[in-house]
């Protein structure tokens, strides 16, 4: 079975998801070379999202690490990020399970009307993998870890439900939800902070977002403008000469045109599935409402992601530096920011400044619970083998700064009682989304 998922994994998202959407698609009774020119446009788009990553990588990292060493940031705790993450994750005891364990969970949930998401984003099933294995490491007990990661599911396909019109409607495309493990995970903080900001009065009744900027200042607002003063202000604070400031600016501007880019590719491949659930539920269902949970990758394309995510680059380094109780030193996450803020953008309908102070308290939780984390999440990685640590070195990433994570192992804690506790959150979660999901 290990090996099995292994391979299934080894494939990467760029294959992996264009064959699980050709398979969803053909189970939604699309035809067959138009199941594959779906999933294989989808996988088009990812594709392009990775070189887009890519660029980041390649250009921002050295900036980034330029920083680090301004800031005189001397942390130690080694962020490793997300794709190292995910194979800690499944190089556990709990991970090699997770996979049939949390599919057959969604199905059962589906067939009791729990939720109305189902979740195809196996791939990163991982983050539901290290909520599992720290209630593991924490109780020594597999049953728990099962369970704990069965309810970081729940918790995710809820938190899909509730953001899908919204999610639709920034998108474009009918049908879908985001229940990534940890998009999903920062939904309830956006949402009291949406709440809470609709209550502040200049906050009200304004919205500032990429055309709110364009009309009030005229080219300001485009995304290469933007791009060109992020990529300036990147350079001063890497200290950069020329030549190097010249080529960061074109590739901030870069990210800032292609990642829209890629997510029209990525929606292209969709929406014939999307068009197709919808008649196969119409059919078979009786025009019940089902939707199909993708990765928050496909949320990117949005202005106000990508020019809040980096803007939050520099903030997050500056947060790690006084912010008491972190031990994280942001390293390989932090190109990759806009993934941390993306559902931000979608509780806020767009709004730049609800955006950007949401995602800085998101980022101070996030490094609170890496460095809480940490010791448990390094104790994985060791008795995974992996070899991502020596001596007394510890490491983290800020994918595992996540506030469903911590709220279940917290519970776990207390057995039986805490499993019984988190069954009662469950059952108010869905009873408050059939009564309040976010539309517009």
């Amino acid at each position: 079975m290990q090996g099995f998922i292994n391979y299934i994994l080894s494939l990467g998202g760029m294959v992996f998801v264009p064959i699980v959407l050709i398979l969803v698609a053909l189970l939604f009774r699309l035809s067959f070379l138009k199941s594959i020119k779906a999933g294989v446009t989808a996988g088009v788009g990812f594709l392009g999202m990775n070189l887009v990553v890519g660029v980041v990588v390649q250009y921002l990292n050295p900036a980034v690490d330029i920083m680090v060493k301004r800031f005189g940031l001397n942390l130690n705790v080694i962020d490793v990020g997300s794709g190292t993450a995910s194979g800690v994750g499944y190089a556990t005891a709990v991970g090699a399970l997770v996979i049939p364990v949390i599919f057959v969970l969604n199905i059962v949930l589906l067939l009791l009307r729990v939720t109305k998401t189902m979740n195809i984003d196996i791939y990163n099933y991982w983050h539901y993998s290290i909520t599992g294995s720290i209630v593991y490491l924490m109780t020594g007990s597999l049953i728990f870890g099962l369970v704990g990661a069965m309810f970081h599911a729940a918790f995710c396909l809820i938190s899909a439900d509730f953001t899908a019109k919204r999610v639709q409607n920034i998108i474009g495309i009918d049908g879908i939800s985001i229940c990534q493990g940890y998009g999903a995970s920062t939904v309830p903080l956006f949402y009291l902070l949406e709440c809470l900001y609709n209550k502040i009065p200049f906050m009200k009744n304004k919205k500032i977002d990429s055309q709110f900027i364009q009309k009030k200042f005229g080219m300001i607002g485009d995304p290469v403008i933007i791009g060109i003063v992020l990529g300036i202000l990147f350079s001063l604070l890497a200290g950069y000469g020329l030549k190097d400031a010249l080529n960061l600016v074109i590739a901030v501007v870069g990210i800032m045109i292609l990642f829209p880019r890629m997510i029209k590719i990525i929606v292209e491949g969709l929406l014939p599935i999307s068009d197709a659930a919808k008649k196969f539920f119409n059919k078979y269902f009786h025009g019940k409402e089902f939707y199909i949970g993708m990765d928050s990758a496909v949320t990117l394309g949005h202005p106000t992601t990508i020019s809040v995510g980096i803007i939050l680059i520099p903030i997050m380094i500056l947060i790690a530096a006084i912010l008491p109780g972190n031990t994280v030193l942001p390293l390989a996450d932090l190109p990759f920011a806009p993934f941390f803020i993306c559902m931000a953008t979608v509780i806020h309908k767009g709004d730049m400044l609800r955006t950007l102070i949401s995602s800085i308290i998101n980022m101070v939780i996030v490094l609170l619970i890496a460095s809480y984390f940490a010791p448990y999440f390094t104790q994985m990685a060791v008795d995974g083998k992996l070899g991502l640590t020596q001596g007394d070195a510890k490491i983290s990433a800020l994918a595992v700064g996540n506030v469903f994570d911590w709220i279940i192992t917290q519970f776990m804690r207390f057995g039986i009682i805490g499993i019984g506790w988190l069954l009662a959150v469950t059952a108010g979660a869905v009873y408050y989304n059939r009564k309040k999901a976010l539309t517009d």
